[in-house]
């Protein structure tokens, strides 16, 4: 599972970013959705870092719902930006980095030799929710961002990862909140509404991904109720925003640019000739109308994060 926490579809992917193309997990079924998430890794540490202070801001909400978890683990970590954000916000807690790509956590261990937080920061290798088996303690608050829809059975998946919370331990289910925001409805080329197209068309992209997840199965997505399927007791939901204004900064500009590119690349046939040209000089570094030149691009997404506590 590799996702930087990304979020949504056009994100998903995610991890660290934990979301769609531009962000999710690691899976090994081929298809023309299957994503190469350690390719990737670069733009998923950059995205989880942009993010960063909206992450920061999660956590400390689900400080006040365990304030002093012993161990947190972090499923899906990806290259590992997340957990060690987790790391510096629960300095009494080890954290375990769990994902399916191997040279994803080599990139997440070095970011805790980095940071100094190597004797709290363990990682796992194995595909979800099987590998959890491998921890040698249940975790005190799990952290599932933008990592469940990559797995088949979403309902089997829950309900394992709850088998694996220590009695009164915390999962935090990060799913869902508002397709990203870039440009304005009008950018003065091609057609108005242009990124509400690219959302009609991801959403049949991640219908796409999800039909071709081995052992899957159709799930009405109310986290909830799901939650409270697994044995869980709902406790809290909560959405997160990132709101970086026009005129964005450089690190800025270089995501939007990355989202969109991906977009771009997977989105290809869904799109008619006219947005496929538009984007085409949306993307275009010497183009005036390019994100890479405009004042107008701005970042706006929101992230919705639901909590359920293990009965103790």
């Amino acid at each position: 599972m590799a996702h930087e926490h990304h979020g949504e579809h056009g994100e998903h992917g995610g991890h660290d970013g934990q979301g769609r193309h531009g962000q999710h997990a690691h899976h090994g079924h081929q298809g023309e959705t299957d994503i190469d998430w350690a390719v990737m890794a670069p733009m998923l540490e950059s995205q989880a870092e942009l993010f960063a202070p909206l992450y920061r801001t999660v956590m400390a909400w689900l400080a006040q719902e365990t304030p002093r978890p012993g161990q947190i683990v972090d499923t899906g970590s990806g290259p590992g930006v997340v957990s060690a954000l987790f790391a510096e916000s629960f300095p009494g807690a080890r954290v375990v980095a769990v994902d399916g790509s191997g040279p994803l956590l080599e990139r997440a261990r070095a970011r805790a030799a980095r940071l100094g937080l190597t004797d709290r920061f363990d990682t796992l290798t194995g595909e979800l929710p099987d590998v959890l088996a491998e921890l040698d303690y249940p975790a005190d608050l799990l952290w599932a961002s933008n990592s469940l829809h990559h797995l088949g059975d979403q309902r089997a998946a829950l309900a394992a990862f709850a088998e694996h919370l220590a009695p009164g331990g915390t999962l935090a289910l990060l799913e869902g909140g508002l397709p990203a925001r870039f440009l304005p409805r009008d950018i003065g080329i091609g057609r108005p509404g242009l990124q509400a197209r690219l959302d009609a068309v991801e959403s049949e992209w991640f219908a796409r991904m999800r039909a071709e997840l081995p052992g899957t199965v159709a799930e009405a997505e109310d986290w909830p109720a799901l939650l409270t399927a697994a044995g869980l007791k709902h406790s809290g939901t909560r959405s997160f925003l990132l709101d970086l204004p026009a005129p964005v900064d450089d690190r800025a500009r270089t995501y939007v640019a990355s989202v969109l590119t991906r977009l771009r690349e997977a989105l290809d046939d869904g799109l008619d000739a006219e947005d496929r040209a538009t984007l085409d000089r949306v993307l275009d570094p010497e183009d005036e109308a390019s994100v890479h030149r405009r004042t107008d691009v701005f970042v706006l997404k929101a992230y919705t994060v639901y909590t359920a506590v293990r009965p103790a």
